[in-house]
């Protein structure tokens, strides 16, 4: 697996919309994916707080790319579930988000995603994630 790859599986698999979102994969390692969300205005609310759907979306993403990752290539997936925790808002920023496969089975895969400000560091959202393996 490599960058390429990774970034080339966003227009491959991803709807229109979720391309918008522009997310680039910063880095990868065998446990998940990092991609950058850079800032948007039409990603944000008032006080150009970032918007939870966005953060949401690019959480999910994150997620599928974790796993072709893992795989080695892309398996059909779709989400179970999403539990997110939203910790403070980001705002004037981009995000770092960082996805990790916590297990990955026949038929579900496991994982937990950290979004945090890309300049600040600061962890913004914290999100569990449930995918059935089709």
């Amino acid at each position: 697996m490599n960058l390429e790859t990774l970034q080339a599986a966003l227009p491959d698999y991803f709807a229109p919309w979720v391309q918008a979102l522009g997310l680039q994969v910063a880095s990868f390692d065998h446990q998940g994916v990092s991609l950058r969300l850079p800032q948007n205005p039409q990603l944000s609310r008032v006080g150009g707080m970032l918007c939870g759907q966005a953060m949401m979306a690019a959480a999910d993403t994150a997620m599928v790319l974790a796993l072709i990752n893992h795989f080695g290539a892309f398996k059909p997936c779709t989400t179970v579930q999403m539990n997110s925790s939203f910790l403070k808002p980001l705002s004037n920023q981009g995000a770092l988000v960082e996805a990790r496969v916590i297990r990955a089975g026949k038929s579900l895969a496991f994982g937990e995603i950290d979004i945090r400000g890309a300049d600040d560091g600061k962890s913004v959202c914290r999100a569990t994630t449930t995918y059935a393996l089709l």
